[in-house]
């Protein structure tokens, strides 16, 4: 038990930095659908960002988890694995940001953004130095360092929140009421330009403050133990580039099979944008999942290297990701005509799809949580496999789907994708490394949701009755998993007040 308060003692400082964090992303969304001048305008940013989570993933090329597999092995040194993996991962970025500079007006026009090839120089130069920066906050994990993660995480968001507000609303307004302030530098018709410079300069301020954790490092690489590494984890970039495009992909590939003789390009990154806005309300679900998993993967190599039995651990991990992964569904879907607010009233037919997203959330984190019988194991090809698998059926649905239903098959893809590769993964995982995982209780919990769900869905309430019919529900799930899995007492602080 005391392994699992640790866990929860990490997810939760994890977790108040990514949770809040992301939630503070968040509140850009509405800022962005009010100050860009449509829809379309959306979409490029939307379009930009799918690209950039990929990029990332390749120039990473799953060193970080190499790094937390590597660096736990005890004949090893820490530091040395982190300064192989670090100047590895930093040379390849600037290669990558080199090129992709001078390549930008060409790639700009492949994307069709016109003569913006600033936009496409600017997010390269800024993913590539995100990715160098992965590492030392992937030591920072390993050394337990969770509150100086979470500040640097927080600084960096705010940095960027900033320069939004100044380049969206304080200098548009300073350009109407005193022009010669700000027109020596400020252009009014740069728009979504100015979502990525100040993007960039956040990057930047996160390499500052990560500046002793590099002055750690040693200038040389350890050939050998790199060769090691890179054998573990290139399959892994096999793994991370499927599957980021399983969440990706479709808002890559979106404009160019919506396009036709009747949608034009306009329309096509219009209906992007919708769906990118609609993707921002689900954003809750992918908080907590990015939180778990922050805490999650060094725990895992951690305690494998401590035990050789620990399963019952991973076991009760995954139960209580389940349950409260779907207490953020119910959540969602229940005051979702609240949560629409955070986005412009134009955005709001895409929100239908909204519950499609989140469920597909959920089947991602358990097929995560699954992952770690083929790491732990060393089999990450399953991962590079299962990852293909899922993005063979993204590819399917959308290009044969997105077509005629739109967005629609966009979020259908990644739902199916994640069930089919979670299952897959369980079904194997209980091969080559059983888990007696609690299939009995996740089963209850999620049928449980999903009949609340479609109780609340197909209710003739409406109005205040509907919240509270709602509400009762939310509750009615809450004291389930308190009377049956959770129990007052058992949690960390509350259960002081407690008594059995």
């Amino acid at each position: 038990m005391a392994e699992m308060k640790n866990l929860a003692k990490q997810t939760a400082i994890y977790g108040v930095s990514s949770i809040l964090g992301r939630f503070l992303n968040w509140c850009l969304a509405p800022m962005y659908t009010y100050v860009l001048a449509n829809s379309a305008e959306y979409g490029i940013y939307t379009n930009v960002y799918a690209w950039v989570a990929l990029l990332l993933v390749l120039l990473t090329y799953g060193m970080e988890t190499g790094f937390f597999r590597y660096v736990n092995k005890t004949d090893q040194d820490p530091v040395n694995v982190y300064s192989s993996v670090l100047l590895c991962v930093g040379l390849s970025s600037v290669i990558f940001a080199s090129v992709a500079t001078a390549l930008s007006p060409a790639v700009a026009g492949a994307l069709n953004y016109g003569a913006h090839g600033d936009y496409v120089a600017i997010m390269c130069i800024t993913v590539a130095i995100d990715a160098f920066c992965c590492i030392p906050m992937a030591y920072l994990r390993y050394k337990n360092r969770s509150v100086k993660f979470a500040m640097v995480n927080l600084v960096m968001i705010f940095v960027n929140i900033f320069f939004n507000v100044f380049f969206l609303i304080i200098c548009p307004w300073l350009n109407k009421v005193a022009p010669a302030t700000v027109s020596w530098f400020f252009d009014p018709n740069y728009s979504v330009g100015y979502i990525f410079v100040a993007n960039l300069i956040s990057t930047l301020s996160k390499v500052v403050m990560l500046s002793p954790e590099l002055r750690v490092a040693h200038f040389h690489i350890d050939v050998p133990l790199l060769k090691k590494v890179l054998s573990y984890s290139l399959p892994l970039l096999i793994l991370g580039v499927a599957g980021i495009m399983n969440q990706t992909l479709d808002k890559i590939i979106f404009p160019f099979l919506y396009v036709s003789d009747v949608h034009t390009w306009t329309e096509a990154k219009a209906q992007l944008g919708i769906y990118g806005a609609c993707f921002k309300v689900a954003m809750v679900m992918m908080m907590f999942t990015q939180a778990f998993r922050y805490a999650y993967e060094p725990f895992v190599f951690a305690q494998n290297k401590n035990s050789s039995d620990k399963k019952q651990q991973y076991a009760d991990a995954m139960k209580f990701f389940v349950i409260f992964s779907l207490l953020i569904f119910l959540g969602m879907v229940f005051y979702l005509d609240v949560l629409k607010h955070v986005i412009q009233r134009n955005y709001w037919e895409g929100l239908k799809v909204v519950p499609i997203i989140l469920v597909s959330y959920v089947f991602q984190g358990i097929y995560f949580n699954l992952s770690l019988w083929y790491k732990l194991t060393d089999k990450t090809y399953f991962g590079a496999v299962f990852s293909i698998i899922g993005l063979c059926i993204t590819v399917a649905i959308n290009v044969a789907f997105v077509p005629v239903i739109g967005y629609w098959a966009s979020a259908g893809a990644s739902l199916v994708c994640f069930f089919v590769i979670m299952l897959t993964s369980y079904f194997l995982g209980q091969k080559y490394y059983p888990i007696d995982y609690d299939l009995k209780t996740i089963g209850l919990y999620f049928f449980l949701a999903m009949g609340m769900f479609a109780v609340s869905k197909f209710s003739p309430c409406e109005g205040v009755l509907k919240y509270l019919q709602n509400t009762v529900m939310f509750i009615a799930y809450l004291a389930l998993v308190f009377k049956r899995d959770l129990p007052l007492r058992a949690i960390p602080f509350v259960g002081r007040f407690v008594r059995k």
